[in-house]
């Protein structure tokens, strides 16, 4: 993703959604690779069958916990090490979502910044008084 710099305009609110949406399917895609990853995991490593593995994974991805025991040893070791991973992948996945609303703030901070920063132009001095003369 390309965002614009300190000097450059805001960007327009229809492309800041279309970014929105950008990043929201960067993180879906991340989101399922994990889970893709836990159930290819639980399936192999915990012998669960698929559905059961795939019910796990996605517990454990979005913070609810396990819901099948762990049988061996090795399982319980990649229980954990993926429960560790989910929380990197949560992390992250908010970060990737919040970036472009976190740039916007930031960046129309900036403007209004340089806005308050440029001099600007002194109101025109009052006019001279008239001299006194005849009535018009």
């Amino acid at each position: 993703m390309k965002f614009e710099r300190k000097g450059e305009a805001l960007l327009p609110f229809p492309q800041f959604l279309r970014r929105i949406g950008l990043a929201i399917g960067l993180a879906l895609l991340l989101a399922g690779s994990a889970l893709l990853l836990g159930t290819l995991g639980y399936h192999g490593i915990a012998g669960l069958g698929w559905i059961d593995a795939e019910f796990n994974a996605a517990m454990i991805l979005t913070g609810m916990g396990p819901v099948d025991p762990m049988p061996t040893p090795a399982a319980k070791l990649f229980a954990s090490a993926y429960a560790l991973f989910s929380g990197i992948v949560f992390l992250t996945s908010m970060g990737i979502v919040l970036t472009p609303v976190f740039h916007r703030v930031v960046h129309r901070f900036h403007l209004d910044e340089d806005d308050d920063a440029r001099p600007r132009k002194s109101p025109a001095p009052p006019a001279a008084p008239r001299a006194p003369g005849p009535p018009r």
